[in-house]
């Protein structure tokens, strides 16, 4: 949602203090704008009654410390208070010390009371417009519209010439999409106010919102000259340069706004999304700290931190940044794809990382399915397979411990088989069964076969001739001897 600044005003030098960048983020800016011009238009009201010297005096010196610590760039909000605190008890009746205490509430973040001394201011002073204001500004970013239209039509018939009233009512009708009556309402600010950098804004937004560029720049760039010290001027320079292409550019603007106010919050952002996209992951990290300064349960930003620590191989850090993100805002779908980026790719953890993908894609549709090619399906399937993968690692080494088991126990069967078999007696020889009924014959020591003795021939028989020639297949010759 789109909220409005306003100029918050210390009496009698009135200082202004823009809470919120309007336009640009939900985040708070700190630390007041430099010092405004008092109004010049006055209504006949009755005269309010006259101010104790005592109460006078305290004032002032609550409103020179105030410009002390303006010049430091360091203010303390409690110290200022306790000194309006003592003029105000000095005279109940003076209204500025009551407006201030309302402008030092809200920027410490009591808007209670703020609206309270906001109307008490108004009571003891009705023409104390910039009271108005600033109770039409917090209803308009309370969400209350019509109450705040109401107060700055007050303001109106009260102060026709008002310009700042005319300017509020435009950015209105622009947060409404009307941009012919905001634009309307906005050069009727700048014929009463040339100078009105409020109603410069709504111009520029209301260029943005329509994407003419060229002519939300020359509006930026002649609101830039009027004020060089209004850092939301430089940052919407850097918006319409970043919406051109040329963010180098548009990071010189952005730091240019941070040297008009360190502490401008908008410009924090813009430059920490900057180094993200530019893997400068240091840089980033010193531009969420400053954001988480101002806002510390900002879950974006906390999500924003993970990431850079991430980048910097700080995974615990990360984790830890995630976590709190995600306490602030559970419906923030972007934690749980980055959480199960850093499950999956660093800590060997796929299984966690699966439903946590599966629970980024619930939260990211939101009723509308994501596109196919989105990478969250990619990651998903590759986390899927290194999960299978795991599974059947599991499983085979399981069959591998079984088989190994079962091998155990074999041999164990095996030995005690063995162990339960007679010993053989002593001396003798066991031989295996033959199965022919030959008994065993003994082995000579050389270890070679026994050989059967030869057979004699019988007595009276004679030899044969040649008998190692002899070829049965042949004839015999005649015998020549004698019987």
């Amino acid at each position: 949602m789109n909220r409005t600044t306003r100029t918050m005003r210390l009496f009698p030098l009135l200082a202004a203090a823009s809470l919120i960048a309007a336009g640009c983020t939900a985040s708070k800016a700190t630390g007041p704008d430099p010092v405004a011009k008092a109004p010049t238009t006055q209504p006949k009201d009755a005269p309010p009654p006259p101010i104790s010297n005592t109460a006078k005096a305290r004032f002032e010196d609550a409103v020179k410390s105030f410009d002390t610590q303006k010049k430091a760039k360091a203010f303390d909000y409690p110290a200022l208070e306790r000194k309006f605190k003592s003029a105000l008890e000095s005279d109940t009746n003076l209204a500025e010390a009551e407006y201030n205490l309302g402008v030092i509430a809200e920027r410490q973040g009591n808007l209670p009371e703020a609206k309270a001394r906001y109307k008490a201011a108004l009571a003891k002073k009705p023409s104390l417009r910039q009271a108005s204001e600033n109770l039409a500004v917090m209803e308009q970013n309370g969400g209350n519209v019509a109450g705040a239209v109401a107060l700055y039509q007050e303001v109106l018939q009260r102060y026709p010439d008002d310009a700042q009233s005319r300017a509020r009512l435009a950015e209105i009708y622009r947060q409404q999409n009307d941009h012919d009556k905001a634009m309307e309402l906005a050069r009727a600010a700048l014929m009463r106010d040339p100078a009105s950098t409020t109603a410069l804004k709504v111009m520029i937004r209301s260029y943005l919102d329509r994407k003419q560029l060229s002519m939300a720049k020359l509006v930026a760039l002649r609101g830039v000259k009027l004020d060089g010290a209004d850092p939301e001027l430089h940052h919407s320079v850097g918006l319409i340069l970043l919406r051109e292409g040329d963010a180098d550019e548009a990071r010189l603007s952005f730091k240019k706004a941070l040297e008009a106010r360190e502490d401008y919050v908008p410009s924090h952002v813009a430059l920490a999304q900057l180094s993200l996209d530019a893997e400068d992951y240091p840089g980033a990290e010193e531009h969420l700290r400053r954001i988480l300064q101002a806002d510390g349960k900002n879950a974006t930003a906390h999500l924003n931190l993970g990431l850079a620590y991430k980048g910097q191989g700080q995974y615990d850090k990360a984790m830890q940044e995630y976590d709190e993100a995600e306490k602030l805002d559970t419906e923030l779908a972007a934690v749980h794809l980055n959480r199960a980026i850093l499950l999956h790719k660093v800590k060997d953890a796929p299984e966690r990382a699966v439903e946590l993908y599966k629970k980024y894609i619930a939260l990211a549709s939101d009723g509308v399915a994501l596109s196919g090619e989105a990478p969250v399906f990619g990651l998903l399937r590759e986390a899927e397979a290194i999960v299978g993968a795991k599974r059947e690692a599991v499983a085979a080494e399981e069959q591998a411990k079984k088989m190994e088991e079962l091998q155990k126990k074999q041999q164990a069967q095996m030995q005690a088989a063995e162990k339960k078999q007679p010993p053989a007696p002593n001396g003798a020889v066991v031989a295996p069964a033959t199965g022919t009924g030959t008994a065993p014959q003994a082995t000579p020591a050389g270890g070679a076969s026994p050989q059967p003795p030869p057979q004699q021939p019988p007595a009276g028989a004679q030899e044969p001739k040649n008998p190692g020639t002899a070829d049965p297949s042949e004839p015999g010759e005649p015998e020549d001897d004698l019987l």
